[in-house]
Order: C-alpha cells, then sequence, then structure tokens
C-alpha cells in the first residue's frame, strides 16, 4: 500500500517529523512519592517510538508542588532526580528517529485539597463543575479564587517545569490549555467570572495563557518546540461547550497565533464532529484563522480516519489506539482493519498493569 501523506515528513520550525503520527498525551497515575513514573510507564513511551511514532508526547505533568495536581499518582518534573529519570527516556526515544515531547499542565479546579501538599484548590474563580467527582464520589470543592500572587506563583512553576524537560532533553514543551484544567480554567467563561484583567473579554480571559506562554518561551532554548493544546470539551460536564461560538473561538486561536509557539494542537471528542452548529469540523475552523501547524486527536483509530484527518490537519494524535495496541502505525501503514476502542477498554491506563 501506497505510505501517503500519513507518512510523509513534516518539518515544524527547524524538525523534521519521519511521518504524521504522534502518541497523544494522557493524564497518568503511575507514579509513587516520587513523582517520577514507573519504569514500565518509561518503557510503553520507548516502544511506541520504536515501532514508529514520530512524536512521543509524555503524560501530562504537573507544574508545582503546591495545587497544581489533580489525580493521585502524578509526575513531576522539578528536582534532579526527576530530570535524571526521564534523561534515560528521552535518548531512547531520540534514537528511533522519533521527537519527545513533554505536556505541562496545572489541574486547576478539577484537583481536590487531600492530593495537594498545600491542601487547596485553586482557580479564577470560586466555581465548581457540576458532576460529581469520579474519583472521590463527592461534589468538586468550591475553589479558592487565584489572587494575584497565586496567579505569579503558578506561572513559575511552568516555567521551573519547562526547564526541568529542557535539562532532560526533550525536543518540546507542550503547555496544556485544554479539557477544563486550569488554563481552560481562564479561557472559558463557564469557569471564569472574574471582572478584573484576567476576565470579561475573549482577550482578558487568554491574558493567564499568553502570561504561561511568554514565561515558558523564555526558559527554553530556540531550537525547541513550543505547543498549546485547546479544547471545547472538559473531562468534567463534557456536554458543555466551553466556547460560545465559532466566533469566539476563532477569536481565541487567533489570538494564540499570535503567541510564540511553534503548532496548535485541538483536541476534539471526535475529529470529524462538526462544530458550533456548523458544517465545519474543529480542524477546519481552526485552519481557517491561523498559518501554524495544527495538530488533531479524537477517535482517530485507523488508516481511513487518519488520511481523512489530515485533510484538514497536519498531524494526527492517537490516545486510545496508541495505548492499547503497540504495532498501531504499522496497522495503520498496512491498511488493517482496527477497533475504535472504549474509554473502558483503555482505563488498563490508570491500573498498576504494564501496558503493551
Amino acid at each position: 500500500m501506497n505510505d501517503g501523506i500519513i507518512f510523509s515528513p513534516f518539518q515544524v520550525k527547524s524538525i523534521t517529523l519521519k511521518n504524521r503520527i504522534g502518541v497523544a498525551p494522557m493524564t497518568r497515575m503511575s507514579s509513587s512519592g516520587d513523582s517520577i513514573p514507573r519504569q514500565d510507564v518509561f518503557e510503553f513511551l520507548i516502544r511506541r517510538a520504536k515501532n514508529g511514532a514520530a512524536i512521543v508526547y509524555t503524560e501530562a505533568i504537573v507544574t508545582d508542588y503546591e495545587s497544581a495536581q489533580g489525580y493521585p499518582g502524578q509526575a513531576r518534573m522539578v528536582t534532579q532526580r526527576q530530570i535524571e529519570s526521564w534523561r534515560p527516556v528521552v535518548r531512547a526515544i531520540q534514537k528511533e528517529g522519533s521527537i519527545a515531547i513533554m505536556q505541562i499542565f496545572h489541574c486547576g479546579r478539577m484537583a481536590w485539597p487531600d492530593i495537594n501538599p498545600a491542601n487547596r484548590v485553586i482557580a479564577p474563580s470560586a466555581i465548581t463543575p457540576n458532576q460529581i467527582n469520579p474519583m472521590t464520589g463527592e461534589p468538586y470543592p468550591v475553589p479558592d479564587v487565584m489572587t494575584q500572587f497565586d496567579v505569579d506563583h503558578v506561572i513559575v512553576g511552568f516555567a521551573e517545569t519547562a526547564k526541568g524537560a529542557i535539562e532532560a532533553g526533550f525536543d518540546g514543551i507542550e503547555i496544556h490549555g485544554a479539557h477544563g484544567y486550569l488554563i481552560n480554567n481562564f479561557l472559558s467563561s463557564y469557569s471564569n467570572e472574574r471582572t478584573d484583567a484576567y476576565g470579561g473579554s475573549v482577550e482578558n480571559r487568554f491574558r493567564f495563557a499568553h502570561e504561561v506562554i511568554q514565561a515558558v518561551k523564555k526558559v527554553i532554548p530556540d531550537d525547541r518546540l513550543l505547543t498549546f493544546r485547546i479544547s471545547n470539551w472538559g473531562v468534567a460536564d463534557m456536554e458543555v461547550s466551553l466556547f460560545k461560538d465559532k466566533d469566539e473561538w476563532q477569536e481565541l486561536i487567533n489570538l494564540l497565533s499570535k503567541e510564540s509557539i511553534d503548532a496548535i494542537s485541538v483536541s476534539a471528542y471526535c475529529y470529524k464532529d462538526k462544530a458550533f452548529g456548523t458544517d465545519r469540523s474543529m480542524a477546519q475552523i481552526t485552519r481557517e484563522v491561523t498559518d501554524l501547524p495544527i495538530m488533531i486527536c479524537g477517535q482517530i483509530y485507523d488508516r481511513t480516519s487518519a488520511e481523512d484527518a489530515l485533510t484538514d490537519a497536519d498531524i494526527v494524535l492517537s490516545a486510545k489506539s496508541m495505548l492499547l495496541n503497540p504495532n498501531w502505525v504499522e496497522d495503520v501503514r498496512s491498511g488493517k482493519d482496527l477497533p475504535l476502542y472504549t474509554s473502558e477498554e483503555a482505563n488498563v491506563a490508570y491500573t498498576d498493569e504494564p501496558l503493551p
């Protein structure tokens, strides 16, 4: 079978990707008290590079020891021991001709106090998700409204974590601005009711993301990538549209496109779903207003869906299929009939069971 666009190289700044396929970043809970993932999790990432993925994203790494953590057993990147644990993993990924990108985030209102060293939850406004926290079976706690001190402190955490990733040798950093976590809490009027410079207009709600991007950009070399992930859905209250309409989304993409970033990663629940009541997908309405490379994720599970997604995006990211099928890239190459995995099947990621 002809390799087609999926297996053609793609240039992002100074880096040439060997194909258009990446391992999507996924939240994991595989770290013990040292905030370092288990060895089998590291080996999973290396295997995906060996098996053909051009981009290997880490799990989402929390950005400080105070209030960033949202789930038990999450990893950090702010101590020398943590940095040293990742260094051989990054080298092994790069040895396979792939690139390694560390995704960094703060969980914001998705956290609960018992798992954070500071015993607090912070967010732009004192607004909780409507749904019950599935991890605790209880309502999410009302977060502390972030002061300017909190904002500045959290931004330092993003920069320090990015420094750690660069020290470990990563090819790039991704700032996680999606899925209802802290940056997304600021971006969306669903969770941001502030009346100061960080609330109200789209531009004001974008201010926190802008300041995080600027702080991270200052600490990474020019030859490394900086990407930004965004979505219109959150892991809680999934049915809610986090942005009002296509115009609001495109205004946000315009603001992002003015930043010193190298690609936008759009996380869709399904890559081909029509967005905001239009006849266009999320990738299509994003492409209308940006020249930046676009990554797309969401129910891309076989050759047909990958080729279709690449009509409107430059890179496809797979989560469940990459998680559960170590041979997924080659199976896509050969056009093999592949399953669309369910979220329940992917829950193995949150157990102690080593992945294939």
